[in-house]
């Protein structure tokens, strides 16, 4: 079976092209599962699944979560996919050059992506078809205040939590400490991972701004179940968030992740409604071969 692998911001994926490979349906998830698995098989956060194109886009994407269970879009796989695309010359202009657009189908609706340069890609991500703002969920006796957002139909969900909620949480609530960090906020990001207020689950995106007017953020990812490096999704999210509140200036969003930047334009439409553009590096890391005895 051959396999790519790309990383952006440390977004790791395993990229199998299914027109040629035409892996059987009823596997995919055990295969996704097992080859994502680190230590046991070559590790990754994701499947990425190309397959033919059913209604006008240059490809389709299915995406796998290291779990084995199937998502309804990946913002980072997206830019890792349109790179493999191009290099692949399924799409746009030569492999070495900027500029070209690239239409790729998920269930979550199309994804329109542009190369700006040979690593650097631009995607449009789902624009947001649900937001409620001022909600909060019990925790331990406890009230903990949040923006619920769901990117597309069907749509992503996606929790905030940003410093304005963090003043009015008692700091005994576990994880919501001065520790900014995965191990620091771990607990309270499963529990409102699986909390039964969200009944298809949610990631969980926590940010802290930063001086010089961005803002960290940490994604704990529903799927993988823990914090990764980045996520698209998270971070077109965050950056919704905190232009809605007004603590972010301008357009354009720079949020810093474990595994590096990313960029969000957030556009206001002439009608109601945002674009949410997302922006960063991608990385080619192998390609190869699977040779798994135990699949």
């Amino acid at each position: 079976m051959n396999f790519y692998k790309f990383q952006g911001t440390g977004n790791d994926f395993i990229i199998i092209n299914n027109i040629r490979e035409k892996l059987p349906e009823e596997k995919i998830s055990t295969i996704a599962k097992r080859i994502c698995t680190r230590k046991l098989s070559l590790g990754a956060d994701g499947l990425l699944l190309i397959e033919e194109a059913k209604h006008g886009g240059d490809i389709a994407v299915r995406v796998f979560n290291s779990d084995g269970s199937e998502s309804e879009m990946c913002g980072n796989g997206m830019r890792c996919v349109s790179r493999y695309a191009f290099e692949e010359g399924m799409a746009g202009e030569p492999a070495g050059s900027a500029g070209g657009r690239i239409v790729i189908e998920t269930m979550a609706g199309d994804i329109d992506a542009w190369r700006l340069s040979r690593r650097s890609f631009k995607i449009r991500l789902q624009s947001p078809s649900i937001l409620e703002e001022g909600r909060s969920v019990g925790i331990q006796n406890r009230i903990v205040p949040y923006t619920y957002v769901e990117l597309g139909n069907p749509g992503i969900p996606h929790i905030v939590l940003d410093e304005i909620s963090w003043k009015d949480v008692d700091p005994a609530v576990p994880g919501l400490g001065e520790d900014f960090s995965p191990n620091g906020l771990r607990e309270l990001a499963r529990i409102l991972r699986f909390h039964p207020d969200f009944p298809k689950g949610t990631n969980v995106n926590f940010c802290r701004l930063r001086e010089d007017g961005g803002a960290d953020l940490l994604t704990y990812e529903r799927g993988v179940e823990d914090f990764t490096f980045a996520c698209g999704t998270g971070a077109g999210s965050a950056a919704f968030v905190l232009k809605r509140r007004g603590v972010v200036n301008g357009e354009t969003v720079s949020l810093f992740a474990p595994g590096g930047l990313l960029v969000v334009e957030v556009v206001r439409k002439e009608a109601n409604g945002y674009d949410l553009f997302l922006i960063g590096d991608t990385n080619f890391v192998a390609r190869g071969e699977i040779f798994d005895d135990d699949l």
